[in-house]
C-alpha cells in the first residue's frame, strides 16, 4: 500500500505540475535576450508537450489500475483508486483550461483589434463608372447637312459617376454617386460643363428583404431596371430615358423588396417630380411605381407615373400655372437564357404617356388641348463567343399621337462587343436616328433637334437624320 500510494501521489503531482511547465515563458514585461529567445521552446512545443505528459500520466494511472483489479479487492484500495483518479481528471481539465487560455491570449497579442477609423474604412467602398465613344456624326435635314457642330467626329466622355457606399451595420447604409455630364461647345468657340450633379445621396434601411426604405435622391423604379435587363447603358439609354418621358432618379422617399424568394420585387417613389438635376419644392408630390416577376429566365414588369412633373410651383407674382395632370404607363417582357451554349437575351418595353407638353419637362397646361405619346422598343443580344456579344435594339415614338399622329420618330442601332475584363466593355456601333412629320430632341443627340427642322417643331414637312459611327465603351470599377 505505501507504494501504490507513493506512486498516486507522485503522478497526481506530475499532473498539477504540467501546465505550469506548458505555459512557462517571459511575462510581456519582460523581454527574452535573442540568446533565451533561441534556447526556449516555442509556445506550440510546449503546449504539444503538455499534452504527452497528461496522455502518459493517464496511461500509467490505466496500468496501475488494472494491476490495483488483479491484485486486491478491498473497499480501502477502491476507494484510493477512485481518489487518485477524481485527482488527475481534475488536473487534466485544470491543465486544458490554462492550455486554451494562454492559445487565446497569444492570438490577441498577434491579431490586436482594429482602430476605430480602419473598422469604418473596411465598411465603406469606392465604386466608379464612365461612358466614352470615339466616333463620327452625320446630321441632316430634308437632306442637307446641318452645321459643323451637329456633324464630324471626335472624342466624347458621355458620362462619369463616381460613387462612395458606406455600410453602418446590419441595417443602415448610405450611398453617394456623383454625375459629371460632358462638356459642350459654345458659341464663342471654348467649351462649358454642363455640370456635376448629385445623382444619388441617400440613407438606407434594409429592415428586411421585402422591406428597404430610402429616403433622399435614389433610383427611380423604372429605368434602372428596364436598364438592367437590357444590359447596354452604355450604348444608348433605354426607351423612356431616350425620348425625355422619365428620369433615372430623383429626390424623395423610395420603398421597394423581394417577395416570393426573389420572384417578386417592387419600389413605390414619393418624389419632388423634376429629376435629380432640379431639387426644389413644389406644390404636389409625384409617384413612380413597379412591380416585376423574374422567373425561370422569363422577365415581366408593369409601372407607371403620375404627377405635376415638379412644375407646380408657386408663381412669383399672381396665380401659379395651372397644369394638367402627367401620367405614364409602362411595361417590360423579356426572356434570358441559352441557345445551345450561347447565352442571349430578347425583350420588349411599351410606353404610353398622357398630357406631357410637346418637347418639354411640364405637363400640358389645363388651357390646352389633351395629347398622348406611345412607343415602344424591341431590343436583343447574345454571346456566340466568350468576351464577344452581338447587340441591336429598335425604338419607335409618335411624340404627339391624339393631335399629329404623322409626326414619327424611329430610331435603331446595331453592334459588336469585346469585353476582355470585368471592368470594361468596348464596342463598335452604328447608330440612326431619323424623324418626320416634326422635329424632337432626344438624349442620344450630340446637340440640336432630329426631324424636319432645325428646332423643335410639332409640325413641319419633311423628315431629318442623324447617322453615328464609331467606338462606344464602358470603364468601371
Amino acid at each position: 500500500m505505501p507504494i501504490r500510494n507513493t506512486v498516486a501521489l507522485a503522478m497526481l503531482t506530475s499532473a498539477l505540475v504540467a501546465p505550469g511547465i506548458a505555459l512557462a515563458r517571459p511575462t510581456p514585461h519582460t523581454k527574452p535576450s535573442a540568446a533565451q529567445a533561441a534556447s526556449e521552446p516555442s509556445l506550440s512545443t510546449q503546449l504539444r508537450a503538455a499534452q504527452q505528459q497528461i496522455a502518459l500520466l493517464q496511461a500509467q494511472l490505466n496500468a496501475l489500475a488494472a494491476k490495483v483489479d488483479a491484485q486486491a479487492t478491498g473497499s480501502q484500495v477502491q476507494t484510493q483508486l477512485a481518489s487518485v483518479q477524481a485527482d488527475t481528471a481534475a488536473a487534466s481539465a485544470k491543465a486544458d483550461t490554462a492550455l486554451v487560455q494562454a492559445k487565446a491570449a497569444n492570438d490577441k497579442a498577434s491579431n490586436p483589434p482594429l482602430p476605430a477609423a480602419l473598422k469604418a474604412l473596411a465598411q465603406t467602398g469606392i465604386s466608379g463608372r464612365m461612358y466614352f465613344n470615339a466616333s463620327h456624326v452625320t446630321h441632316a435635314v430634308n437632306g442637307i447637312k446641318t452645321g459643323n457642330t451637329d456633324n464630324g467626329g471626335g472624342f466624347a466622355i458621355k458620362r462619369l459617376y463616381l460613387g462612395i457606399d458606406h455600410k453602418f451595420d446590419d441595417v443602415f447604409s448610405a450611398s453617394l454617386v456623383m454625375d459629371a455630364d460632358s462638356p459642350v461647345a459654345t458659341t464663342s468657340g471654348g467649351t462649358a460643363g454642363r455640370g456635376f450633379f448629385i445623382k444619388k445621396a441617400y440613407l438606407q434601411a434594409r429592415i428586411r428583404p421585402e422591406l428597404v426604405i430610402r429616403l433622399g435622391a435614389a433610383d427611380l423604379p423604372w429605368i434602372p431596371y428596364a436598364e438592367s435587363i437590357y444590359g447596354y447603358r452604355h450604348i444608348e439609354s433605354t426607351l423612356i430615358d431616350r425620348t425625355k418621358f422619365g428620369t433615372s432618379s430623383d429626390w424623395g422617399a423610395h420603398v421597394s423588396g423581394d417577395l416570393a424568394g426573389s420572384v417578386v420585387s417592387y419600389q413605390l417613389s414619393a418624389v419632388d417630380g423634376a429629376g435629380y438635376r432640379d431639387p426644389h419644392f413644389s406644390r404636389a408630390i409625384d409617384f413612380e411605381g413597379r412591380i416585376s416577376a423574374k422567373y425561370h429566365g422569363f422577365n415581366l414588369a408593369v409601372g407607371g407615373y403620375t404627377g405635376k412633373l415638379g412644375k407646380n410651383l408657386v408663381a412669383a407674382a399672381g396665380a401659379p400655372a395651372l397644369l394638367r395632370t402627367y401620367n405614364r404607363f409602362d411595361t417590360l417582357a423579356a426572356y434570358q437564357g441559352k441557345a445551345g451554349q450561347m447565352p442571349f437575351t430578347l425583350g420588349v418595353e411599351y410606353l404610353y404617356a398622357k398630357d406631357k407638353a410637346f418637347n418639354s419637362t411640364a405637363p400640358i397646361a389645363q388651357s390646352a388641348l389633351e395629347d398622348a405619346a406611345e412607343g415602344y422598343s424591341t431590343f436583343a443580344s447574345i454571346n456566340p463567343f466568350k468576351q464577344w456579344s452581338v447587340f441591336g435594339k429598335y425604338e419607335s415614338l409618335k411624340p404627339s399621337k391624339d393631335l399629329h399622329p404623322g409626326f414619327k420618330e424611329d430610331y435603331f442601332n446595331v453592334g459588336l462587343q469585346w469585353s476582355p475584363a470585368k471592368i470594361v466593355d468596348l464596342a463598335l456601333v452604328y447608330k440612326r436616328d431619323q424623324a418626320k412629320g416634326g422635329a424632337l430632341s432626344t438624349s442620344d443627340l450630340a446637340s440640336g433637334v432630329i426631324g424636319c427642322s432645325a428646332s423643335a417643331a410639332i409640325v413641319c414637312a419633311g423628315r431629318g437624320t442623324y447617322d453615328e459611327f464609331g467606338l462606344y465603351g464602358q470603364f468601371r470599377f
